[in-house]
């Protein structure tokens, strides 16, 4: 390809990122005319274009169907119940609050996609704020680092590891013994946060509760029956795919979707045009957008160039690569949403290992199934651990940071680059730091 062409789609892409990270543009609007503009000059094909974002059609789908399925659940006031019973749970205690949204959202996190229980959790936490007298914002962003940081507990739990982990054939089993340990440490960085990122809301202390609001539950009957079809989603997500017919979790989350739109209908609690309406298509059409960017780089040669650049730097180092590696892609991912950047990673990466000589060009074909040199997982590893606690560092590192964004524009708050900045930064740095000296002892011991 032609070297005039690889310079526009690296500038086109940092150009975007500039606008997002300015405020200049809103994200959406930034992206899709970077994605145009790649199409405009022939840099790609429209047919190429839509190619890319078919490759990526599972995430986008997955998303689009729990987003219905929330939203058709709003009539029945579930979730200011909810938020309700957490203000009294924690007896009014902004710190035990914080703790509680911990305790809710880790081991979820460790079976669903985190962006997926941020679209189940995040509607309860607006009111929920309310409730207790303090912003919403920051308890979103809460969310969202330990959904990120809970991702890592088990091969599921973060599109990106489940990304990384397939292409090196780790098992679920093998992932829980070798790396869940990283995810719980992560974890345990975001809480020993608490007190001084969120101390406003950590010394937070309702005098009485007798004041709070009392909702009520409306439509109790569709809220059974709603319940049972999210159950069964649930259920769908963790042992489909082991299935003798496989059925993917998008499968499950539009079909979930399809069901809960019958509902809805049927039950006269709210019309299908008004569930759509309210469906975050600014948030689908951004994710659409970056996967054309992704896909420029990819086409123009740039990710295969920046993978020969990497080998001459680092040679046969593995543990220098390691913990290079944690950090490069810990920075790349604050900036570029991470389910994008490993898929243009990985290929990077094994096109280095292969480079740098440590194995042969079979492992590049699609098909391999074999493993590979217990010497090189390492940098696999620090991959994992970077882009997906990287993507707690800015608002567009991880597509949970994405969703909430949507969640809190439509409560009428939008989260602002740099207000997320502020929270992300230091728990970006601080869980970096940490896991460089997991992986260390962990994996690059002699």
């Amino acid at each position: 390809m032609e070297s005039w062409q690889a310079i526009a789609a690296l500038m086109i892409f940092c150009c975007v990122i500039g606008l997002v990270m300015t405020e200049w543009l809103h994200l959406t609007i930034a992206a899709m005319l970077g994605a145009l503009l790649l199409v405009f000059l022939n840099i790609l094909t429209l047919d190429e274009a839509i190619g890319y974002i078919a490759k990526s059609h599972s995430t986008i789908v997955l998303f689009f169907g729990v987003m219905v399925m929330v939203r058709a659940f709003q009539p029945t006031h579930v979730f200011d119940y909810l938020a309700t019973q957490m203000v009294l749970l924690a007896k009014g205690k902004g710190s035990r609050l914080l703790l509680g949204i911990v305790a809710i959202t880790t081991p979820i996190c460790a079976m669903l996609p985190n962006a997926t229980t941020v679209m189940l959790l995040a509607p309860l936490i607006p009111p929920l704020a309310a409730e207790i007298g303090v912003d919403f914002v920051p308890l979103l962003i809460l969310m969202v680092f330990v959904a990120n940081s809970a991702g890592l507990l088990t091969l599921v739990g973060d599109p990106a590891t489940f990304i990384v982990g397939t292409s090196i054939n780790m098992s679920f089993t093998d992932y829980l013994q070798k790396l869940s340990l990283g995810g719980a440490i992560a974890v345990m960085v975001v809480i020993a946060t608490l007190p001084f990122l969120f101390k406003k809301i950590w010394r937070t202390e309702l005098a009485s509760l007798d004041n709070l609001p009392r909702p009520e539950i409306n439509h109790p009957r569709m809220l059974i029956v709603g319940s049972f079809i999210v159950l069964l989603v649930l259920i769908f997500f963790v042992v489909g795919e082991a299935l003798p017919v496989p059925v993917s979790p998008a499968t499950v989350a539009l079909l979930g979707a399809v069901l809960c739109l019958m509902l809805a209908h049927h039950s006269k609690i709210d019309s299908i045009n008004n569930i759509l309406r309210d469906v975050d298509w600014s948030t689908l059409l951004f994710f659409m957008s970056i996967f054309v960017l992704i896909g420029g780089l990819q086409k123009t040669g740039v990710v295969s160039s920046a993978s020969i650049a990497l080998a001459f730097l680092l040679g046969k180092n593995v543990a220098l690569g390691s913990i290079v590696l944690l950090f490069t892609v810990g920075l790349l991912s604050s900036v570029v949403p991470n389910i994008p950047l490993v898929v243009a990673m990985v290929p990077l990466l094994k096109e280095y290992i292969v480079n740098a000589g440590f194995v042969g060009k079979e492992i590049l074909a699609p098909g391999f199934e074999g493993q590979l040199p217990a010497e090189v997982l390492p940098l696999f590893y620090a991959m994992m651990f970077g882009a997906t606690l990287g993507g707690n560092g800015t608002l567009v590192g991880a597509s949970s940071n994405i969703v909430a964004a949507g969640i809190s524009e439509q409560y009428g708050k939008p989260i602002s680059f740099q207000r997320f900045l502020y929270y992300g930064l230091p728990t970006m740095g601080l869980q970096l730091v940490v896991l460089a000296g997991y992986v260390s002892i962990a994996f690059l011991r002699g």
